[in-house]
This record gives structure tokens, sequence and C-alpha cells, in this order.
């Protein structure tokens, strides 16, 4: 019902910004606009966390079994859906003005709070699973060192997904955060670091579904 809800309001919400749209002005457009954006809110809460809540939620699956899921699906989605729009304004804009660095510096900084915060929650999310007795530390096993998704964890979502984006973005945020110098990052990398996000958290999502899927069941 929320993945329904969210669809039906985001072709709506897409259908404000259609240019001559029969019966709607340009204020009342935005009027809907604004309006539409603040039930989204909540909607698209709701729908980054949902899967996490139900995963978290199968103790017969220990990888699952941890209430930082949630959290970290959060996090991600949130970050995930910031890539998007860096993307799509990097593929779209035609024009490269102050104001289109400006907005472009203030999701460079959400992105690089957000992969901080998505860090923080994989390294909670590790440290739940080995301070917690029974298979859920052993399930943990799998995405570290030596384990059989180790590799997809430790390269797709971390390296590619979250360090190199956050290192690539704090080298152009600095300045501009420091010593108030002009932000303005080549094309090249505006396309180069949300694709990294996007691949990291497609990563994530892999390596969680099937980490579960092969650690378990168990007993319950």
């Amino acid at each position: 019902w929320l993945l329904t809800a969210f669809i039906g309001l985001s072709i709506v919400y897409a259908y404000m910004f259609v240019r001559n749209a029969p019966g709607l002005t340009k204020d009342v457009r935005h009027a809907y606009r604004t309006f539409l954006s603040w039930i989204a809110v909540p909607l698209g809460i709701s729908v980054a966390v949902y899967t996490g809540i139900l995963l978290g939620a199968m103790p017969a699956r220990p990888f699952w079994n941890s209430p930082v899921l949630a959290l970290l699906f959060l996090v991600s989605s949130v970050s995930t859906g910031v890539a998007v729009i860096l993307l799509a304004r990097a593929l779209l804009a035609g024009k490269t003005d102050r104001q289109y660095h400006e907005s472009g510096y203030l999701l460079a900084v959400s992105d690089v709070m957000l992969i901080g915060f998505e860090l923080m929650a994989i390294l909670l999310f590790i440290m739940y699973a080995h301070l917690t007795i029974g298979g859920v530390k052993e399930a943990m096993s799998v995405i570290l060192f030596g384990g059989v998704l180790a590799a997809q964890f430790w390269i797709g979502v971390v390296a590619v997904g979250l360090l190199f984006p956050v290192l690539v973005e704090l080298y152009y945020v600095i300045p501009r955060l420091l010593y108030q110098r002009a932000f303005a990052a080549p094309r090249g990398i505006e396309i180069a670091v949300p694709i990294a996000v996007l691949i990291g958290g497609f990563m994530l999502r892999y390596v969680v579904v099937i980490a579960g899927q092969i650690t378990g069941p168990v007993g319950i």
C-alpha cells in the first residue's frame, strides 16, 4: 500500500511540472507541488524504511535480525535519492551559472553528511552482530574478510559506493566550506560520483538480501 500510494503521488507530482497542462496555471501548479511535496516526505520515508523493518523482524534469518537494518536502509535510500538528483542535474542542466553551482554545493554537502551517517550505520550493524550471541554473529562472517560476500561488500558497497564519493566530494566541498572559494565541480565528476553512490546503494541491498538467504533459516 505504501508503494502504491507513493507511485501514484509521484505521477501526480510529475504532472504538475507539465507546461500548459489543461486547467492548471503556473501558480496553481506551484501550489499543488508544494502541497504534494509535504505529503511525499512521510510517504517517501516509509517506503525507504519499511523493507528494513520487514527483514529485521525475521528471527529465522539471523543476518537480517538486526534493529539497525531499518536505519541503514533509510540513510542509504536518502543518499541514493540525492545521487539521482545530482546525476539528473549533470545530465540535463544546460547552464552552469552561480545558482547552479550553489545548489550543487548544498547537494554535495548533504550527500557527504548522509554517507557519513551510512558509514556509522554500517559500523553499528556489524557491532550489533558481534555483540549478539547465537547465529547473528556467525551470519555476519559472510561479509567480513574471507566471507563469500566480502568482496561485494568491501569493494562494491564501502569502497565504490561510500569512500570514493565522499573523498571526491570533500575535495571540492572543503575549499568552499573553509575558505569561501567558489564551488565548481567538473561535469565528469558530477556524473561519476552519483553513479558510484547508486552502485553502492544497489550492492548494499544485494549483499543484505543474498547474505540473509545463504545464512538461514535457523530454528526459532
